[in-house]
């Protein structure tokens, strides 16, 4: 998850927690102004100046949770229809996406990767993908509006954190306006402290083999961000400090728990063809009442907890919460969450699960999945058969959430537990469109992870 602003530091909030106590007797007895007084009035000025960050912090939050109100749909259903009937028309037949545009074959096998790489000019008119998000967070489009971003260093000293240096992806990403952040060559970046990115930024890896590593990419309170074509692993937990995360802002930050990214109280955010593994903690955590997100044709290998969907059973906030899992792929090495839910409206749809070592989909607190054309693979253990895990939950409370499962395909003894129905909204067929059966779940997560792109040919 994301860093916290830094309010007080421990010693500075003791000393001011004890002086107060010192001088509460002569308080209480009504004493008249004094140097006490003084000493107090001066103490309060230096707290409020130490609590600037926290304000700051607090009026990104309240007008990030009007965007989020903004970007919540109120009928899911038929955004998951809209999806469904997307990818159907799409490949209806062989020759929609084997032929689609242009000269000879495209490799594109899914409708988001046919809208821009079946063209060789993706180069050169790289906003094209822009056009092409599906699901919750199909509004996304980043830096659109702003001009080409070159990354030129690939450095990122921690001398530089406050004052981030032209031609870095710190730099690129903090600026107060729209801009689409490319790469010049092949580069390892490797982050001392977490990337704190702006609203309306594309970060678009094509062209060039773009490795983040040593921290998370935290996308906290904004909206409108493409990530793109990126390879994100063994982001490391940071301590925090001083960091810049805007053009006007420059602040102290707690300790950030070492995600590969982290999505707080944000909205319209698509992260798209990114391979991760081996990070701290989650590869991706939606949190904070974020909404309108879709991840798609990512490929998660060798991690532990992969993603959490919803931080705490406590955080009602993410009831708005509505996140789009599409035409990835999990694969070796995963544990748990993939994706793990709560509160709020999760689409699982297309992606292929090759194993798993507890459970791949689980949730508390009365999310609702729809699990549609997914294929399971389960491992040997016949404890782990099952693909669902409703956290800490009995029976007498899980079996009115809604999750359900529709056209996926079960391999090794794979099976999911349906729920929901009993009251309350029932999602069945005569709300939700038949999505593509898990049985072409193969060939439209062909190209799941960053992808090696290279100017003048298709991608």
């Amino acid at each position: 998850m994301a860093g916290s602003a830094v309010v007080v530091a421990r010693s500075s909030l003791l000393s001011i927690i004890l002086f107060f106590f010192s001088i509460l007797p002569a308080a209480v007895a009504g004493t008249a102004a004094t140097q006490t007084d003084a000493a107090i009035d001066a103490a309060y000025a230096h707290l409020v100046n130490i609590t600037g960050d926290q304000e700051y912090w607090a009026e990104r939050a309240e007008v990030a949770r009007a965007y989020n109100r903004l970007a919540y749909v109120s009928n899911p259903a038929a955004a998951v229809n809209r999806f469904n009937h997307a990818v159907r028309k799409a490949t209806a037949s062989r020759r929609s996406l084997a032929h689609q545009l242009g000269r000879g074959p495209c490799k594109a096998t899914n409708p988001i990767d046919a809208c821009w790489r079946c063209h060789d000019d993706w180069a050169t008119n790289r906003k094209r993908l822009a056009k092409c998000g599906m699901g919750f967070g199909h509004k996304a489009t980043g830096g659109l509006a702003g001009r080409i971003y070159v990354v030129t260093d690939p450095r990122d000293d921690a001398k530089d954190l406050a004052a981030p240096r032209k031609g870095t992806l710190r730099h690129a990403v903090v600026q107060d306006r729209p801009l689409w952040i490319t790469f010049a060559r092949d580069m390892v970046i490797e982050l001392t402290q977490e990337l704190i990115v702006t609203s309306d930024k594309t970060i678009d890896g094509r062209g060039a083999q773009v490795h983040l590593t040593g921290a998370q990419v935290t996308l906290q309170n904004v909206r409108n961000v493409i990530i793109h074509n990126l390879r994100i692993h063994d982001a490391a937990a940071r301590d925090g400090g001083v960091i810049r995360d805007s053009g006007h802002h420059v602040g102290a930050r707690g300790a950030s728990d070492g995600d590969g990214i982290s999505v707080s109280g944000s909205s319209d955010v698509w992260i798209d063809h990114v391979s991760m593994h081996g990070c701290a903690d989650g590869l991706v955590d939606v949190v904070d009442g974020s909404t309108a997100v879709t991840i798609s044709n990512g490929h998660f290998t060798r991690h532990d907890h992969v993603m959490l969907f919803g931080a705490s059973d406590g955080a009602a906030k993410d009831r708005i919460m509505q996140v789009t899992v599409a035409f990835n792929h999990f694969g070796k090495g995963l544990v748990q969450r993939m994706p793990r839910c709560r509160w709020g409206f999760f689409h699982v749809v297309n992606n292929d699960y090759t194993h798993w070592l507890m459970y791949a989909i689980g949730g508390s607190q009365n999310p609702t999945i729809i699990s549609q054309g997914n294929r399971f693979r389960a491992v040997d253990d016949a404890k782990f058969k099952e693909v669902t895990n409703r956290v800490y939950t009995p029976y007498s409370e899980y079996k009115d959430w809604v999750w359900k499962s529709q056209d996926d395909m079960f391999l090794n003894g794979a099976f999911f537990t349906q729920s929901g129905g009993q009251s309350g909204r029932r999602f069945d067929q005569s709300d939700l469109i038949q999505a593509k059966s898990g049985q072409y779940v193969e060939s439209l997560t062909k190209y799941a992870g960053a992808l090696k792109c290279r100017a003048g040919k298709r991608c």
